[in-house]
């Protein structure tokens, strides 16, 4: 008998500046969350300037990390899924819960234990093809060898001549559109419901096939702010990626009607509670 088609939970469509209102509750959210929600954010910029640091003089090897630590952002964001999660439930939002998501969420039996970790892999594997498909473009048609920073600045982003600064932008929008419309609510779903990887993915590609123009403005606010943060010498990164955090939990809260799949509690929550 053929195998039955995943199950896949009902898309709700949503307002065009619907994301709008997705950054004002994360806010509201880093709020209640206090010190933990921002704590978190420093540490992940202090990853991403550890990053850059390392691959100052190296362009490639920096171009690689950064692109991977941009990409498994969302499984990176999970505490902050998991402390909006808290607050909506009126639960206490502080440490125990990030430390019960990290360790204990999906309890300690079976394959399902694996499946964020599964999903950051598939993430990170995007992100090495587009490294690796990127830098085959540079080194193929760049006027000069392109090893450090400088010298993509130099010879690619400021070439007076050519298209290929343009051929790279256009590639890389290419590439990470198909990674944003796999990810956009599906670690948030991994995180609160008993779904599969698949049935993750599968979401997040329903919501954005769903709501076309909403989903392009918040693929558009992201890269926004991302490009913010770093353009202020990560700084803005601080309060940046919990917002973000925050923000992807109500995008997914708002999109998606969950009431098919049976919730997923950490092991020892009850007793937390």
């Amino acid at each position: 008998m053929p195998t039955p088609p995943p199950f896949v939970p009902p898309v709700r469509r949503i307002g065009l500046l619907q994301p709008l209102a997705w950054l004002a509750l994360a806010w509201r959210d880093m709020a209640r969350a206090g010190w933990i929600s921002f704590g978190h954010g420093l540490a992940l910029t202090l990853f991403g300037a550890a990053i850059l640091w390392v691959g100052r003089d190296r362009f490639w090897l920096m171009a690689g990390a950064l692109s991977g630590f941009l990409v498994v952002a969302p499984v990176l964001a999970t505490s902050f899924y998991a402390l909006s999660r808290a607050i909506e439930r009126r639960e206490p939002a502080d440490s125990a819960v990030v430390w019960r998501t990290w360790t204990r969420w999906q309890g300690t039996r079976g394959r399902e234990y694996w499946c964020l970790v599964h999903f950051g892999l598939l993430l990170a594997l995007a992100a090495t093809g587009w490294v690796l498909t990127s830098a085959a473009l540079i080194i193929a048609f760049a006027p000069q060898p392109v090893l450090k920073p400088m010298d993509f600045v130099l010879h690619v982003m400021l070439a007076r001549e050519g298209w290929l600064f343009e051929a790279w932008m256009a590639l890389g929008s290419l590439l990470a559109a198909p990674i944003f419309a796999s990810s956009v609510v599906a670690m948030p779903l991994l995180l609160d419901r008993r779904a599969t990887v698949l049935q993750a993915v599968l979401t997040s590609w329903q919501a954005v096939v769903t709501n076309p123009l909403p989903m392009a403005i918040w693929a558009a606010l992201i890269l926004g702010f991302t490009l913010l943060g770093l353009g202020s010498l990560l700084l803005g990164l601080i309060p940046i990626m919990p917002m973000l955090g925050h923000a992807s939990w109500h995008a997914y809260r708002d999109l998606v009607d969950v009431s098919g799949l049976p919730a997923r509690e950490p092991e020892g929550a009850e007793g937390a509670q």
